[in-house]
């Protein structure tokens, strides 16, 4: 699923959810028992899994699963409409850090620990990266549901061979490139701009690879001060000295990926580098199926010499997440709905569609999956990371959201300087 599904506000609505997979009136059993445990997804792709998992469930249970599902674009809002009602769902998709903390806050959620003590497996199934990607407070308030996202490197292996250049490695590597391509003619780095959300990718590996995990998790929490650090102050600094040097061009502003603008300047040749969720691969193999077949690389972001960051960090989207409201009525029957996120049936329909499983089950099952040698890297490079830091805009309250993606486009556009970045992001709303 695409990084800008998320961007749509948490702010109310006025039409309440309309299931689309099953339409089963009523409340649901959240709200008054109705014998079914309601779960609540993100209408896309996906839902072909979810809907054989429902069915699995319900091979077996006296209560039933009823799967209900909303389009992307809407998904935020109407959940954020029914959450507090007796239309709630029982379990709903989320995507952990940010976007379930004000749910937290008001004591909607059922923390998990008390599942999780009677079946350890709930936590132990995961990769720990990512499953602490829900835990708010100390408590544990999902479970993962899909697949990893980590940012990559990608490469049009072509355009870099024909400069005699390969991917780099190094954040001088990285500098040496963009001269050379920049030099030659060709866009150094394809950068979808007008969606914004690309460009705060650049933020978030910079700032990691500078400080470490540390600053923005101390920004987050609330204590401002971080923003305006030397390490964040060289993280800008380095950032400035991308785009002053043409890294990606003159006009990224006016091309976005959502629309398959960056991802074709890489497959065309116009452009040697794009920074982009993992999904990328799914978006070129659609739409250029040739150049992802020879032409496509990938690799981890470059590390940074003398920063506090380890090189094997991510950041990115660690998995979407299952939550339990605290009014269900059928607290056992969703956690053994919770059971079948780690079975060997989830892992493979999930690997069956691109999606790649956080469980610790998945690598025996990684040469079923569409692209076997890039799902393994994907999987040892999530496996290995010392830290998978949640992107922004997700970390953060959506109502964040637009003020990230004002401030990320306007210091990359030269309108903001390295003060005015740092006072824009000291005024986002606490998480």
């Amino acid at each position: 699923m695409r990084r800008n599904a998320f961007a749509a506000a948490l702010g109310l609505a006025a039409v309440m959810v309309g299931t689309t997979a099953c339409s089963s009136g009523g409340s649901s059993s959240a709200g008054g028992d109705s014998g079914t445990i309601h779960v609540l997804v993100y209408g896309d792709a996906s839902n072909k899994v979810e809907k054989q998992l429902v069915d699995t469930f319900n091979k077996t249970s006296k209560v039933k699963a009823v799967l209900d599902t909303v389009p992307g674009a809407d998904y935020q809002a109407k959940l954020n409409t029914v959450i507090n009602t007796d239309h709630a769902p029982d379990v709903f998709f989320n995507w952990g850090g940010g976007s379930i903390r004000p749910y937290v806050k008001a004591d909607l959620l059922l923390p998990l620990d008390g599942m999780i003590a009677e079946e350890p497996k709930l936590k132990s199934s995961f990769l720990p990266s990512v499953f602490n990607t829900a835990v708010v407070d100390g408590k544990a308030y999902g479970i993962p549901m899909r697949g990893t996202q980590p940012v990559l490197l990608f490469s049009n292996k072509k355009v870099l061979a024909d400069a005699g250049l390969s991917a780099p490695k190094t954040w001088d590597d990285l500098l040496a490139v963009v001269r050379a391509l920049k030099a030659k003619g060709i866009t150094p780095i394809a950068l979808g701009g007008g969606d914004k959300w690309p460009t705060l990718m650049w933020y978030e590996y910079v700032f990691d690879r500078v400080a470490g995990p540390e600053l923005f998790q101390k920004a987050l929490s609330g204590d401002k001060s971080a923003w305006e650090s030397e390490d964040a102050k060289k993280a800008l600094g380095m950032l400035r000295q991308l785009v002053d040097a043409g890294a990606f061009g003159s006009n990224f502003d006016s091309v976005k990926f959502t629309d398959g603008g960056s991802p074709a300047l890489l497959a065309k040749g116009k452009a040697g580098l794009e920074l982009m969720g993992s999904w990328e691969y799914a978006t070129q193999r659609d739409a250029s199926p040739d150049f992802t077949k020879n032409n496509l690389g990938y690799t981890a972001f470059p590390s940074v010499p003398g920063g506090k960051g380890d090189p094997a960090a991510l950041v990115g989207n660690t998995n979407n997440f299952y939550s339990v409201l605290k009014k269900t009525k059928h607290p056992v029957e969703a956690a053994a709905f919770l059971k079948l996120m780690y079975s060997d049936e989830f892992v493979k329909a999930q690997l069956g569609i691109g999606n790649l499983p956080t469980t610790t089950n998945t690598e025996p099952f990684l040469a079923t999956a569409d692209n076997p040698d890039y799902s393994k890297y994907q999987y040892d490079l999530v496996k290995a990371a010392p830290s998978f830091q949640l992107s922004w805009d997700q970390a953060y309250p959506p109502a964040a959201n637009a003020s990230i993606g004002a401030a990320v486009q306007q210091f990359f556009d030269g309108k903001l300087d390295v003060d005015g970045f740092i006072k824009a992001m000291q005024a986002l709303p606490a998480s």
